[in-house]
């Protein structure tokens, strides 16, 4: 099945996303980490297409989304679940079933703590309410950079030592990878697909506070996904999340860091099981 790719005005800023499936099935929303485009999702959302109608987002300057010429207002999150919202109202969408890597789930966090939500189970992917210093600056130190490559094949290669976290994947996927996370300079060499002016809103973003109180508001069915080497979800933050929502389920991922890429097997089958689960619950 292939994709369809639309682009929709959300406030002044021109999103893309692919859709995948049915427009009339259950909605699910897959949207990617940080500095990351909605392709990253392309294998599991082709999984779900059979069943659902799958959203995959590009954040506001990533991808093929409009850069902002405002990145400290733009690139923040109260700004992107405003984005969020007007996705859905576009495609008609009264419910949907949220799968946030990273940054998205932390967006998803937001969006499901509304009153009148339109998230009907949320599922956070290798992300927490709150998020340690370290992982922080190790965030900031990359995201800093702006590399540029003479081959797409370079890019490659640097991406999987920076994604080495994301475990053992395939040759299919990190090429796949290096197409969808680039782009062509004006002297033909290539760089990352995403704004170098992430790192600027990043900064002003970063001022301690924490989403505990919107996790603690979240009624809908709760999925956590924890690499097992992750240093943004650590085991003490995954029990105080499940001390504050007994009833969340959680899975860690073996031999994987930030983020698990939902990509092979094993994961697939525990995501696609617990969206099937939460559908079910929803009738």
């Amino acid at each position: 099945m292939q994709a369809r790719h639309h682009f929709v005005q959300c406030n002044h800023l021109e999103v893309h996303l692919t859709c995948w499936g049915d427009q009339s099935a259950p909605a699910v929303v897959l949207w990617h980490g940080l500095t990351r485009t909605g392709r990253d999702f392309d294998e599991l959302a082709q999984t779900l297409a059979k069943d659902y109608f799958v959203l995959c987002p590009d954040t506001p300057g990533r991808g093929y989304s409009q850069w902002s010429p405002s990145p400290e207002v733009d690139y923040v999150l109260p700004r992107y679940v405003e984005v969020a919202r007007q996705l859905l109202e576009a495609f008609h969408i009264e419910q949907c079933i949220w799968i946030g890597t990273s940054m998205g789930g932390l967006i998803g966090m937001l969006l499901a703590a509304e009153e009148h939500t339109p998230v009907s189970a949320l599922l956070v992917n290798d992300v927490g309410p709150e998020l340690p210093a370290e992982a922080l600056q190790r965030i900031r130190d990359y995201i800093g950079i702006q590399p540029v490559f003479d081959s797409l094949t370079a890019l490659e290669q640097w991406l999987q030592t920076v994604y080495v976290t994301f475990g053992k994947n395939t040759a299919e996927f990190w090429r796949r990878m290096a197409i969808t996370s680039s782009r062509r300079l004006t002297d033909g060499r290539y760089t990352l697909h995403y704004d170098p002016a992430l790192v600027k809103a990043f900064q002003v973003e970063d001022d301690g506070q924490t989403l505990w109180p919107q996790w603690q508001a979240i009624r809908c069915p709760l999925m956590i996904v924890r690499g097992a080497e992750s240093d943004l979800l650590s085991v003490s933050l995954l029990e105080a999340m499940q001390k504050a929502q007994p009833t969340a389920q959680s899975v860690t991922f073996t031999d994987v860091g930030h983020a698990p890429t939902l990509v092979n097997p094993q994961q697939q089958t525990i995501v696609v099981d617990w969206i099937c689960r939460s559908s079910l619950r929803e009738r």
